[in-house]
């Protein structure tokens, strides 16, 4: 299983910002936060052990919860990028399929 190339900065540390968020909102565990973020016990556990990234439905979950900005919420978690890179496939249209030429006659 490839590893996310966030979980492999250096930097990168969730922690900080899970205990932020404890303490931010005065919950007593990660079980009372993920029910706060309304997502499932062992998501905060992955983050924590760094099998999983903190993905962006989730950083936004915790800005609305929280009314942290984005950019406070990547700065306690160790995210300095400040461009992202897409693949060359993203965001291009699919090239139009052309019609063969098998030498049947078309039809009228």
């Amino acid at each position: 299983m490839a590893q996310h190339e966030l979980i492999d900065q250096v930097t990168y540390d969730p922690n900080r910002l899970l205990d932020a968020l404890l303490e931010k909102m005065n919950l007593k565990n990660d079980a009372a936060m993920s029910r706060m973020l309304e997502v499932a016990p062992p998501v905060i556990s992955k983050i924590r052990h760094r099998r999983l990234p903190i993905g962006a439905s989730l950083l936004i979950r915790m800005h609305e919860t929280t009314g942290m900005s984005i950019r406070d919420l990547r700065d306690l978690m160790g995210d300095r990028r400040t461009k992202y890179r897409l693949s060359d496939a993203q965001g291009k249209p699919k090239p139009a399929v052309e019609p063969t030429t098998t030498g049947a006659s078309p039809l009228h």
